[in-house]
């Protein structure tokens, strides 16, 4: 029996090889379902929370970023992904705003990256 191929969509994706840091953002207080649903620690003190995301390329970016978060501040590495370029910490919002702003700093001011504004919410 001959296979319809009319109905399937060929989707690619591909990465401009570059230094940059493309997405950076703090969520301040999330709700405790935030921090379930990504797997993240659930011994924290929810009301003076905060989760810290960033992407960045080339994604093995991302290790030496975890290696800033965790000395610039109390911060817990919650997800660190060499082949995506994601980073993913938590801990007190000062904390982790702290971190942050370290990373965009150390890359734009040390290694030349092309970085993004840090938001929050």
């Amino acid at each position: 029996m001959p296979v319809d191929h009319s109905e399937q969509i060929r989707i690619v994706q591909e990465t401009v090889a570059g230094k940059e840091i493309t997405f950076a953002h703090i969520m301040g207080g999330p709700a405790p379902v935030i921090y379930q649903k990504l797997g993240l620690n659930p011994q924290v003190d929810y009301g003076s929370s905060a989760i810290g995301i960033m992407n960045m390329t080339p994604p093995e970016s991302a290790v030496i970023a975890s290696d800033i978060a965790v000395k610039s501040g109390n911060v817990y590495l919650g997800f660190a992904d060499r082949f995506t370029g994601t980073l993913i910490i938590t801990g007190e919002l000062s904390d982790v705003e702290s971190a942050m702003t370290e990373i965009l700093r150390f890359f734009d001011e040390e290694l030349g990256y092309v970085i993004c504004r840090l938001t929050k919410r």
